[in-house]
Order: structure tokens, then sequence, then C-alpha cells
């Protein structure tokens, strides 16, 4: 397989350079301008005999919105170092793209309310569906992947049940997918959607979802279509660890696993079947995937998803049977990945991989989404917008430790629950804020949508506290990434600690500590939290969903106006020079 990875991203920087040339520079522009800019940006040449474009982890967002990438993404053991464990100035640099430009913007925190004001929203099913007709018209035959955690993250898919996700999903053409978050719906709803809404038209794969009485398997594993002629296999990879992650009663019939030998054998099948190109659109985050594409032989390309990554280049994988080139397109449809493709004599041979930021200002919408948009949110608009307060500070959550977004959640759990210790799931998804900008319900609840939305105030002993600790340290810092199982590190308000990534499971978490006082093993202490995954939780007397607590705190903040956050970041051991870590 002849790789070229440096000419992809030299191209992708021209075509971000002509742009600028033609007096295009990114901003607001009037829809003329607009649709100046979209020829200039976004009118790649294709290449070879077949194209595949790739979106993932939307998390339901229809609009454009913003979104901040992390200032911390730690790679521990081998994967130091390693893509997608860089931030900032080493991501660029690995990468070969410029300071200060679009691309730079899209990929980093970096100077990240200048530039998104500057350069505008990212996003939104009308612009994207622009760009996806646009290359597809260039490209015959091309098909649109969606790798999943597209039904879940906003409020108008939590109360609709995720039908204006799965009709707009629809109408944007998207031809294969796989899942994740969209089985907190429940087992009957997402058969519902497979068997009647997408029946015809979206092909949902997932080898790894079992039954689990027989084994029998529960969706396709995998679905051969041809492309210009050329049979290409798309086997899914179902987020393997959904029974550990979220509720298990939500798939209480299913089993799931990442289950290398089965995928071997689909491999194995599909080639078997005549597919001369075999891609698996996978969600098991991009660490797993490179794992996977290193043991399971005969895989040409994983579209992959989970870790928002947003990875400007495909990364080339050995194994026994040759390479494997790994992706992965970030989130909240702020990228679209296209890769073209040259298959000669029933094999790959060569490739262009580009990741296009959707610059929401760049894009003129597509009438046809942006119809179906606003009739799916016209019965919740004046919901969607009620004004709860002003924020101060740049609102986010994405990074492996602490976002100022949950630090706003663990705040008010504390303060409206009289505890003395919050703690906030380590979710990926939720869109940025920028000062000055107002948080409507819209806003809070692109943090906190979900169907098992409940509060809770427990005690728990400090000996407790650190097993809980320890416990999603592990899971995100082990070093083999088949024990990760998803998430940042629990956000953590009032008690401090330090953390040594590299250290082993029982001896990461250290000096722990409330109100500068050593936590004591065997005292209690009172605990807010949300999102508890035990069933029994829903069934408590009074429960009530987080935005209920978030929404009344929001509504009682002095003028109306909510102060920047301070972060509440753990003491890191060991970290000096990762190049998951940015400087300062």
């Amino acid at each position: 397989m002849l790789i070229d990875m440096s000419l992809s991203k030299r191209e992708f920087l021209q075509v971000l350079a002509a742009a600028g040339a033609c007096g295009m520079a990114l901003g607001r522009h009037a829809e003329a301008d607009a649709a100046t800019a979209q020829a200039g940006l976004y009118d790649l040449p294709p290449f070879g005999n077949m194209s595949l474009l790739h979106m993932t982890d939307c998390h339901a967002q229809l609009l454009p919105i913003r979104f901040r990438e992390p200032s911390v993404n730690l790679g521990v053991g081998t994967m130091r170092g390693q893509l997608p464990h860089l931030v900032g100035e080493h991501l660029l640099k690995q990468a070969g793209i410029r300071p200060g430009t679009a691309l730079a913007h899209a990929t980093t925190f970096l100077d990240f309310e200048t530039a998104s004001r500057r350069y505008g929203k990212v996003g939104g099913f009308a612009h994207l569906a622009t760009l996806v007709k646009q290359l597809k018209a260039g490209r015959p035959g091309a098909l649109l992947l969606d790798g999943g955690d597209t039904w879940q993250g906003s409020a108008t898919s939590l109360w609709s049940n995720a039908q204006d996700m799965v009709d707009a999903c629809k109408l944007l053409g998207v031809d294969v997918m796989t899942g994740h978050w969209e089985f907190t719906y429940g087992m009957e709803r997402v058969k519902e959607v497979i068997e009647k809404d997408f029946k015809g038209q979206v092909d949902f794969v997932a080898q790894n979802v079992k039954t689990t009485d027989f084994g029998d398997p529960v969706f396709a594993p995998y679905v051969i279509r041809p492309i210009n002629g050329v049979p290409v296999a798309i086997i899914g990879q179902a987020f393997p660890y959904t029974p550990i992650a979220n509720p298990r009663y939500l798939v209480a019939d299913w089993q799931f696993g990442i289950q290398d030998d089965r995928m071997q054998e689909m491999v194995d099948e599909a080639r078997g079947k005549g597919a001369q190109l075999v891609v698996v659109l996978s969600h098991n985050g991009m660490d797993v995937d490179l794992k996977m594409a290193s043991r399971v032989r005969g895989i040409d390309v994983v579209f992959g998803g989970h870790t928002h990554d947003g990875v400007p280049v495909a990364v080339p994988v050995k194994n026994p049977g040759g390479t494997t080139l790994v992706t992965n397109a970030g989130s909240n449809g702020k990228f679209l990945g296209v890769m073209d493709l040259s298959v000669k004599d029933g094999r790959l041979v060569d490739y262009r991989y580009r990741l296009l930021p959707v610059f929401a200002d760049q894009l003129v919408p597509d009438a046809a989404m942006q119809a179906l948009i606003q009739r799916v949110r016209a019965p919740y608009e004046a919901k969607l917008a009620e004004r709860l307060a002003v924020s101060d500070g740049t609102l986010y959550r994405r990074g492996n430790f602490n976002g100022s977004w949950d630090q706003l959640v663990c705040d008010a759990l504390m303060e409206v629950q009289g505890a003395q210790i919050a703690f906030s799931p380590g979710f990926r998804w939720g869109t940025s804020l920028l000062p000055g900008e107002a948080i409507t319900r819209e806003l809070m609840m692109d943090q906190l949508a979900i169907t098992y939305p409940y509060a809770t105030l427990t005690e728990m002993t400090g000996a407790t506290i650190k097993t809980i600790l320890e416990d999603v340290a592990d899971n995100l810092f082990n070093p083999d990434p088949y024990y990760q199982q998803g998430g940042d590190m629990v956000r953590v308000g009032g008690l401090s600690y330090a953390i040594a990534p590299d250290e082993k499971m029982g001896s990461r978490i250290q000096d722990m500590r409330l109100g500068g006082r050593p936590i004591e093993a065997d005292r209690r202490y009172k605990v807010a939290g949300w999102a508890p995954v035990a069933e029994e939780a829903r069934q408590v007397p009074g429960v009530k969903p987080v935005w209920e607590l978030v929404e009344a705190w929001l509504k009682a903040q002095p003028g109306g106006r909510v102060r920047p956050r301070r972060l509440n970041q753990p003491r890191l051991i060991g970290m000096a020079g990762n190049p998951g870590l940015a400087a300062g």
C-alpha cells in the first residue's frame, strides 16, 4: 500500500491558503460570500476510484455550535506522545499545521475565545448537508458513514425520543451507521428505528453485539456495498463497554465486547464474498482502534469515533497482514472526514485523507435540512431559548480532568444539596460558550441531556471515595487500551487530590484533601452526583433530574451572572513534558 500523508496535508493547507488569497478571510459573511468561500474552501479534487465520507459523535447538534478542543489529553505508556494524545502546539507540529490558521483553530484549543469569534460557529446539519451533497456530487457512489453517538446530546433529541436526529440522518443521506449512546434509549427504541425508520435506507451494523441468552447476532455485522463497481465491506464495531459505561438495564438482553476473533472472522468472510476493500466503522475509541488494527488482518481502514479526537491525518498501523489506516473524525458535527481511495486488482494501492472542518459561515445551509430543523425544533423553541443566566467566563467540557461546564455543575450540586464533595461524570460531549453569552436552557441541556439524569446525594467513606477515583483513573490511564472503557476522569468538586497516571491501579490517587485537611479513610462525607448507572437510583423517592437543580442554581445567581469558574484540577505527578499537556 502506498501512503502519502504529507501530500494529503499539503493539499488541504493549499485549499485554505487559496481561500485566503481570494479574499475569503474566514469570519461572518453574507450568503453570497459564503457561497464563494464554499467553492474555494471545500472544492477538493477527487482522487482514485472510490470515496468514503465519515462523521461521528455529533451528539444531536442540529445547529452550529462552539466546541473547544482539549488542553489535556494525556497518553501513557507506549501511547505517550502519539496521536491522538497531542494537544496545542504539539498537535500542530505533528500534523504540519501552521499556527493561527483556521485549521489550527479547528483542531486545537489555542486562543479559543478570539479564534471562535473570528471564525464563527462550527457544524450544523444544514451546513453539513451542503458539504455532503457537494462532495458526493464530485465523487459518484461515495458513501456517508456515521460512527454513532448521533441520537443523544441535546434537549430536542431527548424530548423527541431521538426522532429529530433519526429524521435528520435520513435526510442527510447516511448510508451506514453503528452506535453507542443510541443504546441509552433502550433496546426497543433502537430496534424500532432500525426496523422502521431506517429500513431500506440506512444500514445499522455491529458485529460485536449479541443476545445474552444464546449469543445470537442482534444486528447485521457488516454490509457490502459497491462503489463504482468495486465491492466494499463496512463492518460495524459498536462501543464495546456500553453495559459498563451506561446503565446495563437499558441493554439487559444484549452483550457487547471488543471481540477481535469475531472481527477477524467477519473480515475473512467479507473477503470471501468478494469484498475488495474492507473498512471498519468503529466506536471503540482511537487507542482501542490502533491496537485492534495491529491484531486483525485484512482491514484497510478504520473510521473511528467515541474519543472525540479530531485527528487531521490517517495513522498507518502495521499488522501481520499489511497496513491498516486508522482515522478519527472529532465530534459535534465539527468535522467531516473524506477518504479518497485507489483500489486496483482487488487491493488498496493509494489514498488521500482530509479532515474538513465544517465552518458554518463558509457554507450556505441546505434548504431542505434547514426546513426540517425548524420543523422539529418548533414545538420546543420557547423552552430552549429561555435565558437562565449570563456567563462571565468561557464554558467548555472536553479535557482529561475538568472543564468549566463540569465545574459549574459540581458547584451547583454542592450548593443546592449541601454536599461537601461532588462528582460529575467525565462525559466528552457538551458544547462550549464564550464570555458574555447567555446560558440558555438549550445550552445547559447540551451538558445534561441523558435518559438517566438523576441527581444523587450519598454518604461515602474516604476509602470509598479513593476507590472510585482509582477505578476511573485506571479506566482512563490503563496502559492497555483494551481496559480503557471510555470517558475522561470524573470531575470533582470540593475535594483536592494528586494523580500519578503512570502508576499502577491503587497507587494513582494521592493526597486527597477537603478544606486543606487530609481525607480520612473511615470518615463519612456527603457526596453529590448525577447519572447513576444503577437501576435503583431512579426509584429513590423524590429523585430529581440534574437539570432541575442546575437550572435553579443558575437562576439564583446574583445579577443573573455566573462568574468564571475556578477549575478544581488535580495536581499531576510525573507528567512534566508530556505532549498531551498544554504548556503553562
